[in-house]
């Protein structure tokens, strides 16, 4: 019954395309989308979120000339199920993968790339997908990308001098990896994205760039990490040589600046490229991050403040491990240096494009199109009830916003039924004082919605699995 639905979605969205492609296409050409995913680099990273250590020009120029948001969120608070709901448009009681131990995608999953394809888009995806191994259904060409090109397993995309990458469904080798450490992937990843702009120029494309900055390992070349040596104070250096999973790193807080700032200017590079092609007007470009900053590997987030006033890092469910900046870049159609408090979050990605390219976003998705803020037409943007998020990993979480009011519930794995806590973020942005007691309906009324925003799944429960008593050895027969 499912394939039979799916088909006749997919029926009717190809007859919705013709007809967009026919009425009016000459006059509104639909525009080129760029989408660009940092990785574990928290709201406060950026000097234009108040980041004061690390240099971000690019980013903050993206900022100047275009549209801030700040109540934008993650899909999830670590990579996995970050990028499954950008992806699907589904929130995580939702979502096919609610943790980074889980399945593939599925053939039944519509993703934000078959949507953009059936619409007349060229399709490709460079830097780090995660959500399906080589030869499972979940591989981005698969899932409705023409072009691919990096890792495929995250565990593999911690290290920046591999073996391989993979090129669509091959294997690309760098016999100078690791040891001789000939290939940098980012570098790779930007060389890539632009060789894909560059080959799409004369027809609408779609172009999600997962890059893997500033994610550990730490590493970076040397250009990119000179600048800030010696200058942020007394380095601790990180583990031992082969001592650990995560590389050693003598001056892990200069080289993860390094890191961010080369992020940065790979930015710049696209934004500077599509303004060389006279593409600029007719492309957005959309910036965020997966989640909040990690202390993994010699990260030092609080060296960086990279979670800003927020409280909580990657894989908390409070504000600093899900709240995520979020900048698009239109010039021509986005007002520049504009600020937006509207609420949004990943999941709401996908009917944004898809609202943009002229075709329906999937039905029973959990996104809402934020075009009409894009676009400065407010007056017409919907709004959502609440947001909802959960996470199976570090004890079990859920947390829920509804207006200012937002609730948190821990460790579910040894308490499904645990306590609310409850922040008033207009008051209390940093999440430090739980009134819960002191609210008791607004924790009733929550916990409804907490409850009622996530659908059973086989592979996710925060239910420990029972015992299957053996019977005693008298017993059997």
């Amino acid at each position: 019954m499912k394939n039979i639905v799916l088909g006749t979605f997919r029926g009717l969205r190809a007859a919705a395309i013709v007809a967009a492609l026919s009425v009016g296409a000459a006059e509104t050409p639909k525009p080129n989308l760029i989408y660009i995913l940092a990785d574990d680099l928290g709201i406060a990273d950026f000097g234009c979120y108040g980041g004061r250590i690390i240099k971000t020009p690019q980013v903050d120029r993206m900022a100047r000339e275009g549209m801030r948001f700040t109540e934008h969120y993650s899909g999830s608070t670590v990579c996995a199920p970050t990028r499954c709901v950008l992806m699907t448009g589904k929130h995580t009681g939702h979502a096919r993968i609610r943790g980074n131990s889980g399945p593939a995608l599925q053939p039944g999953d519509v993703t934000m790339a078959e949507v953009l394809k059936g619409a007349g888009y060229a399709t490709g995806i460079v830097g780090k997908w995660g959500l399906g191994e080589a030869g499972s259904t979940g591989v981005p060409n698969k899932q409705g990308f023409d072009f691919w090109y990096g890792y495929l397993n995250q565990r593999n995309a911690h290290h920046y001098y591999p073996p391989f990458l993979w090129r669509n469904e091959d294997k690309e080798w760098f016999p100078g990896n690791p040891k001789l450490r000939t290939h940098y992937s980012h570098d790779l990843f930007t060389k890539e994205a632009l060789r894909f702009i560059d080959h799409h120029r004369d027809r609408p494309f779609f172009l999600y760039l997962a890059y893997t900055l500033s994610h550990v390992d730490l590493d970076v070349p040397e250009d990119s990490r000179a600048p800030y040596v010696g200058r942020l104070g007394e380095e601790k250096p990180y583990g031992k040589p082969g001592g650990q999973h995560y590389r050693h790193e003598k001056q892990p807080r200069a080289t993860f600046a390094g890191m961010t700032s080369r992020l940065d200017r790979d930015v710049g590079r696209i934004l500077d490229f599509l303004e060389q092609l006279g593409l600029d007007e007719n492309t957005l470009v959309v910036f965020s991050s997966d989640n909040g900053p990690t202390s993994a590997g010699g990260a030092d987030p609080n060296f960086f403040d990279g979670n800003g006033i927020y409280r909580g890092i990657k894989r908390d469910l409070y504000e600093g491990g899900i709240r995520a900046p979020m900048i698009a870049w239109w010039p021509g159609r986005i007002q520049a240096g504009s600020t937006a408090d509207h609420l949004s979050a990943h999941w709401d990605v996908l009917p944004t494009f898809a609202e943009l390219a002229g075709v329906a976003a999937p039905p029973g998705i959990d996104g809402i199109s934020f075009a009409p803020t894009l676009l400065g037409e407010r007056e017409r943007q919907r709004r959502h009830d609440h947001l909802y998020w959960e996470f199976h990993e570090r004890g079990g979480k859920q947390a829920l916003r509804q207006g200012n009011w937002k609730a948190v519930k821990v460790g579910l794995m040894k308490n499904p039924d645990a306590a609310v806590e409850l922040y008033d973020l207009a008051q209390d942005p940093g999440e430090q004082h739980d009134i819960a007691d002191s609210h008791p309906e607004i924790v009733r009324r929550l916990s409804a919605l907490i409850q009622s925003a996530s659908s059973p799944d086989p592979n996710y429960s925060f239910r420990p699995a029972k015992k299957v008593r053996k019977k005693p050895a008298r017993e059997q027969k």
